[in-house]
């Protein structure tokens, strides 16, 4: 193959990578304000939990279908279940919860400081020391967190506490989870690696809120059950095969930063389809934010 062949093979494959990897953004940020609706019509716990496994079960369909094997080694199950534990359960409980405090975009920032977390927890974890860069970042993440407690006064800051706190708890669960999957790799192709995960982690809290929970399936509006296929169907499944196809074609790092994108549409589509603020505050909690995890990014 010459130079010139390799050259448009090149060209042919990064566009693509930016392709799948504006799919992922756009249907991840577009499910904050829909998880948002949706907490109107479904508890949490069953809501999280019922999307979750429905789609675990239909990324293993996929898997098998592309003749990908949905077998786990005996020493993998710890590491999988870790890895459900804190990048899935605690995730999706804790947001799921925090929601019904915080406005979508507000959520979507605050979740969004992950890369930030996970670039301190790199320390103690692996070994990696804190830099110039990481330190930045810390210091932006807590301005766009002043900037999202500050923007209503006090009183309406304090109220906005609990989810604050458990938002920024899923996060750095997340983050958490990330690090140790660097020390502690799940040695199986994305997606089953993924429909495993997913489904670890969200089984228990389907189980747990159908016990403890009472979701009324005939009181969901049509629209209701529109946002629900889109919650299962495209953020699970869309949006996670287009980030695996994403990686495959775009170093890491690009992908990272490319990422920051989803709360930028979480903020934007909030704002236009359920009517919360976009002013001065939320610009700014939005730019401290990014700052943040560009820094985080690049260090």
């Amino acid at each position: 193959m010459t130079d010139q062949t390799l050259t448009g093979a090149r060209a042919r494959i990064v566009p693509a990578g930016l392709i799948f990897l504006a799919i992922t953004s756009v249907g991840w940020g577009f499910n904050w304000p829909v998880t948002k609706y949706l907490l109107s019509e479904l508890p949490p716990l069953t809501l999280r939990g019922a999307t979750g496994v429905i789609g675990a079960a239909l990324l293993a369909l996929f898997a098998v279908m592309r003749g990908q094997s949905l077998k786990v080694p005996s020493e993998i199950w710890p590491r999988l279940i870790l890895a459900g534990t804190l990048n899935v359960a605690a995730w999706m409980v804790l947001m799921g919860l925090g929601l019904l405090w915080l406005r979508a975009s507000e959520a979507a920032l605050i979740a969004y400081t992950m890369p930030i977390w996970a670039s301190l927890l790199a320390w103690p974890v692996l070994g990696e020391r804190p830099t110039v860069l990481r330190s930045l970042a810390l210091v932006m993440a807590f301005a766009g967190l002043a900037a999202i407690m500050g923007g209503n006064g006090f009183e309406a800051s304090m109220a906005k506490l609990p989810g604050i706190l458990m938002v920024l708890g899923g996060s750095i669960c997340f983050a958490l989870g990330t690090v140790l999957a660097k020390k502690l790799p799940i040695r199986l192709p994305p997606i089953t690696a993924a429909a495993w995960q997913i489904g670890i982690g969200c089984a228990p809290i389907l189980l747990v809120g159908l016990a403890i929970e009472r979701a009324d399936i005939q009181a969901i509006t049509q629209l209701g059950w529109a946002l629900l296929f889109y919650s299962t169907v495209i953020q699970f499944c869309v949006a996670y095969l287009a980030w695996f196809a994403a990686l495959a074609r775009l170093k890491a790092s690009v992908a990272a930063i490319g990422t920051m994108a989803v709360p930028v549409i979480g903020v934007v589509a909030s704002a236009l389809a359920l009517g919360e603020p976009l002013g001065p505050g939320q610009i700014a909690a939005l730019a401290f934010t990014l700052a943040g995890v560009a820094l985080a990014t690049r260090s």
